[in-house]
């Protein structure tokens, strides 16, 4: 099986030594992601419901770079700082999954790097692309 490394302008730049997703035969592994702006690197401001949404934009943008699109997700994970957060991360995240949303597990974390207060990861499935 071969490895891969995918990345994009239209996501943040790795923080640390990891990629922003690796393509694993019909997989595609996604980084977690907070909300970093990708032009400045710097934590978007507002609030819960904009670092989600920044964290999707992010997460679209790794993902089309990889050949998917969020219908192929099948698998994510959500960390919150405060789970009174959720109904709102519930809510924007529903609006990207589509009609099949994949499955999920949703943890709340003491801390997340930069100070963010959600960050999601996941696995599409990419099957001969």
């Amino acid at each position: 099986m071969s490895k891969t490394a995918v990345s994009t302008d239209g996501a943040p730049k790795a923080i640390g030594p990891y990629s922003q997703a690796v393509r694993a035969g019909d997989y595609l592994f996604l980084s977690g992601q907070i909300a970093l702006n990708p032009a400045t690197g710097e934590l978007m401001q507002g609030g819960i419901e904009a670092e989600t949404k920044q964290v999707l934009a992010n997460m679209t943008a790794v993902l089309s770079a990889g050949g998917a699109t969020w219908a192929d997700v099948v698998r994510t994970t959500i960390f919150l700082t405060n789970l009174g957060d959720f109904a709102t991360v519930n809510r924007l995240y529903g609006e990207v999954t589509g009609a099949i949303p994949p499955a999920r597990a949703t943890v709340q974390v003491a801390a997340l790097p930069r100070g963010a207060v959600v960050e999601i990861d996941a696995i599409a499935f990419v099957q001969g692309r």
